[in-house]
């Protein structure tokens, strides 16, 4: 039995209703049997449905505890509970969180209507649960980057649900998020956007099919390397942020203009809108001279200068590939122009350069399928014209498709492509291969072969091991063989590594040849103690006496010719057109020359011919 005043039990709920249904009528089971079904039913909604009074005592106190906050709402979305977490979290206390709609909790507009969408589809029941990172208000210190989830809770009435929103603070890993973004794209020394960002933004400006401009313009710092190794890695690296800080100068704010940095001194431009090329250039022409003025660090008043290759087309005409490829090749027609210069990009250019880049590419096959074969040009003693002093050795390309080629054709493609060293391989082999077969045919009236050194192999570190080899292989003495090099590999930053190459081969025996074209020139020999037998005199000294002899031209001449014997030097001319010139140049002492005058080019079968004459 219940205790007096409590609430009537289990048992006397089912007799009384027992008692009820019995008196009905239609009802013909007994009011014991119906008392006992009746209990039946009444435990099973007791087990079904026990006390609820622990569950929310449970859920009360995981609600004040709760180190998330939470919010209560009703039907309406308007707040009827918060917890202490959620007042700290936006600096309120909970009561004065109460009777604000959930929404109105949003910072920006965006983020009221993102609250207020999702407690409409979350009162519809289409999505029963939500999460979004958005930005809140804090009372005290604005905007704070938090996660939410809104979900609902059962209502006192069947089928009826109410609000909740949860919310964790996000601001920190946010920030966290947001900083390790930014220096995903974007460049840690300089703050500049990075060549990722850049591929990115070139993307979107090429989208769509609007009728304004873009341009990219690809600046490139010249000689940083000097600047670096110099002044050290800290000062040039104040120098890039100087210069990234001058082209931010002039380009942003401008079309819609952004900088980036793709490379260690390589910077880009990217510009968009309603603009001619010449108004570009004028900014290119503008950033360089900013560009020009010093800065001053440690001391040092640095000035830089800088090569742009510059690229302006519609928006809807190609695509980003298309637009880099083209700044490039204009970045690098402008530093082959001599640097610190601009060059627009050129589409009857690029279809030239197509071609000779292609030829470039194919240098390798050639020399293997034996497409290459050798030129002379003969070198003769002015005091007798009919003898042979020397044959200079170069190379010809029998072009399949192009035909002759000679070597100022495809020389400067060798050196952008690598192949600078095997053509100057195959040259020393089979030109002293040629030299062995004359001796052997003429004896002493075979003249000795010239081999022009390029830069390249002039400064490999293998070439007295290349020369000894070749010298070895076929049997020649060394005296057999001239080398001829120039000022610029005599002034290479390597220069160390050709006089000790030079130095050895002048041991074995080479005949080492330096062309010239002044007094400066012929200084480098006693300057670097360069073991060189020969000279050959070139461009405007010998020009000069093509047709006439002006005294200043001949004075010239005679003071380099003097400083030569006392060099103990002989010398020679190239580049002689007649026999007047050539008789000349013999008048002032220059011992033997080559040219027009004698043959522009001779193969060889044609020098077989000229040795069996002149041996005769």
């Amino acid at each position: 039995m219940p205790e007096p005043g409590a609430a009537p039990g289990l048992v006397d709920v089912a007799r009384r209703w027992a008692a009820t249904l019995a008196d009905t009528k239609g009802v013909s089971l007994p009011q014991e049997q119906l008392e006992q079904l009746l209990l039946g039913v009444a435990q099973d909604a007791v087990r079904a449905e026990p006390d609820h009074r622990p569950a929310v005592q449970r859920f009360s106190k995981l609600y004040s505890a709760s180190p998330i906050g939470i919010a209560l709402a009703d039907s309406d979305g308007r707040i009827v509970e918060a917890n202490d977490a959620l007042g700290q979290l936006l600096g309120y206390r909970p009561s004065a969180l109460r009777g604000r709609n959930i929404a109105d909790l949003g910072s920006a507009d965006h983020d009221i209507a993102r609250l207020r969408n999702g407690l409409s589809q979350l009162m519809k029941s289409s999505r029963p649960t939500q999460q979004e990172r958005l930005l809140l208000d804090h009372h005290e210190e604005g905007p704070l980057w938090v996660d939410v989830t809104l979900t609902d809770l059962p209502g006192d009435r069947p089928g009826s649900t109410y609000p909740v929103l949860m919310v964790s603070d996000a601001n920190e890993i946010h920030l966290l998020q947001e900083r390790l973004l930014h220096q995903n794209v974007h460049d840690p020394l300089t703050g500049l956007p990075n060549a990722a960002a850049f591929d990115n933004a070139l993307e979107t400006a090429l989208a769509g099919s609007g009728g304004e401009q873009v341009a990219l313009v690809y600046l490139d710092v010249d000689g940083f390397k000097v600047i670096n190794d110099g002044l050290g890695a800290g000062v040039g690296d104040q120098v890039l942020r100087g210069v990234a800080a001058k082209l931010k100068s002039v380009f942003t704010g401008r079309h819609n203009g952004s900088v980036a940095r793709l490379s260690g001194d390589g910077f880009a431009v990217l510009l968009r809108g309603e603009f001619t090329s010449p108004q570009v250039i004028a900014l290119v022409e503008q950033a360089l001279e900013e560009l020009a003025e010093p800065i001053y660090l440690g001391g040092h008043g640095i000035g830089v200068s800088a090569s742009a290759g510059i690229v302006v087309r519609p928006v809807a005409e190609g695509g980003p590939k298309d637009l880099l490829r083209a700044a490039e090749i204009a970045l690098h027609r402008a530093k082959e122009a001599g640097k610190a210069q601009w060059m627009l990009f050129d589409p009857e250019l690029d279809a030239r350069d197509r071609g000779r880049y292609q030829l470039g590419a194919v240098i390798a096959g050639a020399l293997e399928n034996g497409e290459f074969s050798l030129i002379y040009q003969p070198t003769v003693k002015l005091a007798n014209p009919d003898q042979l002093a020397a044959v200079n050795a170069g190379l010809r390309w029998n072009h399949p498709e192009k035909g002759e080629l000679d070597s100022d054709e495809f020389y400067p493609l060798a050196q952008i492509t690598g192949m600078t060293i095997p053509l100057g391989r195959w040259l020393l082999a089979e030109s002293l291969a040629a030299t062995a077969r004359w001796r052997s045919r003429f004896g002493e009236a075979a003249p000795d072969v010239c081999v022009r050194l390029p830069n390249r192999l002039a400064i490999d570190p293998d070439l007295v091991l290349l020369v000894k080899e070749q010298l070895d292989r076929h049997n020649l003495p060394a005296q057999a063989l001239r080398l001829c090099t120039d000022r610029e590999s005599v002034l290479d930053p390597r220069c160390g590594e050709v006089l000790d190459s030079f130095a050895v081969l002048a041991d074995l025996g080479a005949q080492l040849v330096l062309t010239i074209s002044g007094s400066a020139d012929l200084e480098l020999i006693p300057q670097h103690r360069l073991p060189v037998r020969h000279v050959i005199l070139s461009g405007a000294v010998v020009d000069a006496l093509a047709d006439r002899e002006d005294e200043a031209d001949v004075r010239h001449l005679c003071q380099l010719v003097a400083r030569a014997k006392e060099l103990k030097l002989r010398i020679g001319a190239e580049g002689v057109r007649s026999h007047d010139q050539a008789e000349r140049l013999r008048r002032y002492g220059v011992l033997a020359a080559r040219g027009p005058f004698v043959a522009d080019s001779a193969t060889g079968d044609e020098v077989d011919e000229l040795i069996e004459r002149h041996a005769h």
